[in-house]
């Protein structure tokens, strides 16, 4: 009796899913038009979000895992400047790249890199936020310096150098931490992709 049941109800499934009800492997509208990030797209040519997910990923784990840095007994406080162009075949804005890797510095750093403000930016920031003191004849004289700014040590930048060819292009990421101070440079690590043009 049992058996009977399984039966039909197999015999019913199968009915379903051939009118056309049920699950189905065709990607809906939503995997359409966001398709995932970590996946190149046959529509698309160049650098891609693959890419930014791929370079930034591998960069977080190097540095993270680098012995300097792990054994230090301090944070490392680090300010993240900018990509410096080298490439002439680039589009679009590559500071993504740092942008994606700091964010995984901070998610998965435990505590062992304190990231402080560019300083131009904080600059932007406290004129337009921080309330600004009055001199003798009622004008502003710009905003309050903050009190004991933390100082950055180390400072985290790429260089994007390519190799344009007819029906490709190769880039070069280079990552590097640099020693405010010293100028010494503790880690540094490359991401390499050749592109479609």
């Amino acid at each position: 009796m049992q058996r009977g049941r399984t039966t039909v109800l197999m015999i019913a499934l199968a009915a379903l899913a051939g009118a056309g009800v049920g699950c189905s492997d065709k990607p809906h509208g939503y995997g359409r038009q966001r398709p995932p990030i970590d996946q190149l797209d046959g529509r698309d040519r160049g650098l891609q979000s693959k890419d930014v997910v791929s370079a930034s990923d591998l960069m977080a784990q190097s540095l993270l895992a680098d012995p300097r840095l792990n054994g230090s007994k301090e944070q490392w406080v680090m300010v993240v400047d900018r990509v410096d162009m080298k490439a002439v075949d680039a589009r679009g804005d590559l500071d993504v790249f740092l942008r994606r890797l700091k964010v995984n510095l901070d998610r998965y750093g435990k505590g062992r890199v304190t990231f402080v403000e560019n300083r131009d930016k904080l600059r932007e920031l406290q004129s337009r936020e921080l309330d600004h003191e009055r001199d003798d004849f009622g004008q502003g004289s710009g905003p309050r310096p903050p009190a004991g700014r933390l100082q950055p040590d180390y400072g985290l930048y790429c260089r994007v150098s390519d190799l344009p060819n007819r029906g490709t292009s190769y880039y070069f990421f280079e990552f590097t931490v640099t020693d405010l101070r010293s100028g010494v440079q503790p880690w540094t690590d490359a991401y390499e992709v050749r592109v479609a043009r």
